[in-house]
């Protein structure tokens, strides 16, 4: 069984190669069980969350060799930015699908970055506008910088404007990309970037919704990704009306996505009107973006589809 650290991730993986290795696991037969969460109660910070994520090859019908399953074990702690340290750790099991044996233990922390900003990237193929160059960044956490690279990667970002609490690492992830093909710079208001924004990417923990529908101009792709509990809010109810709203998963963004299960029980949105999903999306059940105009918006949770996929491409570069 091998162990795979974050930097052999890196070393093995492209932007490019992830969007298309979720592209596929989207169009295939695998089975993903909405993850356990456990609450973990913290004295004198905010409570934490454990996270069970298993999912498996669908061999009911035929096992085949490259069949594989395997589990990520996740634990969000809010305080440990205080601490200097990554808010959401974990690692993950990989299994054969055949026999079952443990094939490798990854680092879940960076395979959690990579596929979930694969999955932003991926969305935003189906759901941005072609020509969209200029990204906000609506916080300036670790996965921030993946989605900015993601996104760089899949559509001709040449400005990034990059919002945070704190100013101070706004402008210090600003200054991180200097010198790359888009110009990234730090801001402090919100609804002035917002007005000018092809695609707005969020990737924060607020509990309110920081992203206001009003300031959102037509043709915008907005991309939700930090809440994932129905406690959590990045947008407002005007962004959800304003846009064509799609999902990871249905059946994890309608039990977990605050900004999408708060919506419905105001009225402001219904299940029926979600257009569709990734793996909708991948097969082309659901249509993509219709006018040029249209405001879309995509929510993900993450499932656990992402992170057996993403595992099973680094195990296989990893040989």
């Amino acid at each position: 069984m091998r162990t795979i650290d974050a930097a052999a991730i890196d070393r093995v993986l492209t932007r490019a190669d992830m969007v298309e290795a979720l592209r596929r696991g989207f169009r295939e037969d695998v089975v993903t069980p909405v993850r356990h969460h456990h609450p973990l109660a913290r004295a004198g910070e905010a409570d934490g969350m454990l996270l069970l994520m298993p999912a498996w090859s669908d061999t009911s019908q035929a096992i085949g060799d490259d069949a594989v399953m395997g589990v990520k074990l996740v634990s969000v702690i809010p305080g440990n930015a205080a601490r200097g340290t990554a808010s959401v750790v974990g690692a993950y099991v990989l299994m054969s699908g055949v026999t079952g044996e443990p094939l490798a233990v990854l680092d879940g922390s960076r395979l959690t970055l990579w596929r979930t900003a694969a999955a932003s990237a991926l969305a935003a193929d189906y759901l941005a506008r072609p020509e969209a160059e200029t990204l906000v960044m609506v916080g300036a956490g670790a996965l921030a910088e993946h989605l900015i690279e993601a996104h760089a990667a899949n559509r001709p970002i040449r400005r990034v404007m990059i919002w945070n609490r704190s100013a101070d690492k706004a402008r210090a992830m600003a200054a991180s990309f200097a010198g790359r093909a888009f110009v990234a710079e730090a801001v402090t208001d919100l609804d002035a970037a917002l007005s000018q924004a092809d695609i707005v990417s969020a990737a924060t923990m607020s509990t309110d919704p920081i992203i206001r529908g009003a300031a959102l101009r037509p043709g915008t792709h907005v991309d939700l990704v930090g809440g994932y509990t129905p406690a959590m809010r990045e947008a407002d109810d005007d962004a959800i009306a304003r846009a064509r709203v799609y999902v990871d998963t249905r059946a994890g963004a309608l039990k977990e996505a605050g900004d999408i299960t708060r919506p419905i029980a105001a009225g402001i949105l219904a299940p029926a009107t979600i257009a569709g999903d990734l793996a909708d999306l991948c097969r082309g059940t659901a249509a993509g973006r219709g006018a040029a105009e249209e405001i879309t918006l995509f929510k993900s949770v993450g499932t656990a589809l992402e992170d057996l996929v993403a595992a099973h491409l680094v195990w296989r570069r990893s040989a």
